[in-house]
């Protein structure tokens, strides 16, 4: 038997239970790749064809939209068991369902996100990147507090998001020289300078630098951020990084918010999760839309064969 993709459950009490079995019963065929990692009672609701693996307290039961701490545990150790798994050749790579930052803090869970945590428990330099229907899309930062967003871009950070925006253009499209356009993180790209001096000083130098690379031929200096995105529906570019969360995440949502998924990027292992939260609000009414899950599952099979380049 092959390596699995390992798929956590995310809050048990959230809506991620129900978006998984809802992908288990709809995709018969291709269940018996995968490897679900949940508490027990969710797991024996599962079809039999499905690979399983127990963690938490066994007797323990989710209630739909009531999270807790004994959940919030099944959560992390879900998340552990599938980095470990992943090193030690068990899985391809991982999809996981959403979690709560919130909860997960008060059971020791000290990361800002689930990109953070497979970065610290796989090594590397993640680059936090999503694939949807009209958007692919890299960030330079993601989970920084908007005041700090200046100083945290680096060279090497838009470097790493140029490239991730590359890779997942040439991989989804089969585009050999991707036409990458560049968010400016001023409005109007600076003016000149005249509403900021990020883009003459910080960002164009590096992407002219990069630009000296054939595979970054098509790369776009620091564009208006305004219109990027109109742009790239009408077809001018393959794909676009961002400098900062809200500049990507908030157009991408709008848009692609049921397909969109999101791609920790740069990592040893691929991993995907569909691009939206917990849902507690709706979890267990049966409405939660499995389509931005299922997204991140085909996605996980499609690049994890590929994830090395």
């Amino acid at each position: 038997m092959g390596k699995k993709l390992a798929i956590t459950i995310g809050d048990p009490a959230g809506v991620g239970a129900e978006i998984i079995r809802t992908w288990a019963e709809k995709n018969p065929g291709i269940i018996s790749r995968a490897e679900v990692i949940a508490h027990a009672s969710f797991l024996d609701t599962l079809p039999d064809s499905i690979g399983k693996r127990k963690v938490g307290d066994s007797g323990y039961k989710a209630r739909a939209g009531f999270p807790d701490s004994s959940g919030a545990v099944v959560a992390f150790e879900a998340l552990e068991a599938a980095a470990a798994g992943c090193v030690e050749g068990r899985y391809f790579a991982v999809t996981t369902a959403p979690v709560s930052k919130a909860e997960m803090k008060k059971v020791g869970f000290n990361f800002a996100g689930q990109t953070e945590f497979f970065a610290d428990r796989w090594g590397g330099n993640p680059v936090m990147a999503f694939a949807g229907e009209h958007f692919l899309l890299s960030l330079v930062t993601w989970h920084e507090p908007l005041r700090v967003v200046p100083d945290s871009i680096t060279a090497e950070k838009i470097a790493r998001a140029v490239e991730s925006a590359r890779i997942i253009a040439s991989r989804a499209k089969g585009i050999q020289y991707p036409r990458i356009a560049v968010c400016a993180l001023n409005p109007h790209a600076g003016e000149n300078g005249i509403l900021g001096l990020e883009e003459i000083d910080s960002i164009n130098p590096v992407l002219d630098a990069l630009r000296a690379d054939e595979k970054y031929r098509n790369l776009s200096p620091a564009l208006p951020p305004d219109t990027v995105f109109e742009r790239a529906i009408k077809g001018e570019f393959d794909s676009i990084v961002s400098m900062y969360h809200d500049q990507g995440l908030a157009p991408l949502k709008a848009i692609d918010f049921d397909n969109a998924v999101n791609i920790s990027m740069n990592l040893p292992f691929v991993r995907t999760s569909p691009d939206h939260g917990t849902g507690f609000g709706i979890a267990g009414r049966g409405i939660a839309s499995a389509n931005s899950f299922e997204c991140a599952v085909n996605l996980a099979f499609k690049l994890g064969d590929s994830s090395s380049e």
